[in-house]
């Protein structure tokens, strides 16, 4: 299981020696992310993508259970109201349950795309002056480890927390 550090650097020049000692110390390129000032040129930093930059990931899960509540309930209700032929009940609220959790999965995805991930709001006015926000996902036993190492090297870094955990998929 992979946590997420999260530190703010003062410049780019920062960011890129922390990126190089990062990769000296076996963290792969994949598992860091970079978030700056829109305009701020990055060089050869990883930017962040859609998964660190919205809410995709809490919109979806959040969609299958929604939709899937929905569709079972909707199942049922149907079933009470002898609208589905005797002898396929068990399927139909078995289909109705999966559809509902595909069409919620969806329709909350698509929205949730557009939503900027709430984990980031507090890190948003420093972004906004002119910090990098670092982003590591790294295995639980190295968390100390990977932390000592950017104190130790980079006064300047300012250490803003860790996730609790980073979602499996997509």
């Amino acid at each position: 299981m992979r946590r997420r550090l999260y530190f703010l650097l003062p410049n780019v020049q920062s960011a890129k020696v922390v990126h190089n000692e990062l990769l000296l110390a076996k963290i792969d390129e994949r598992h860091q992310h970079v978030i700056a000032r829109d305009g701020m040129e990055l060089e050869d930093l990883p930017e962040a993508g859609l998964r660190q930059k919205s809410d995709i990931i809490h919109g979806l899960q959040l969609g299958v259970v929604i939709g899937g509540l929905t569709g079972m309930v909707l199942a049922a209700i149907a079933v009470m109201l002898d609208m589905i032929v005797p002898g396929i009940e068990a399927w139909s609220v078995a289909s109705l349950t999966g559809g509902g959790a595909f069409l919620g999965a969806f329709a909350s995805t698509m929205v949730a795309v557009n939503v900027s991930n709430t984990r980031l709001t507090q890190f948003k006015p420093d972004i906004e002056s002119g910090h990098i926000l670092y982003m590591v996902d790294v295995q639980f036993q190295r968390i100390e480890e990977i932390t000592q190492l950017v104190k130790s090297h980079h006064p300047e870094a300012d250490m803003r927390g860790l996730d609790p955990q980073i979602p499996a998929f997509p």
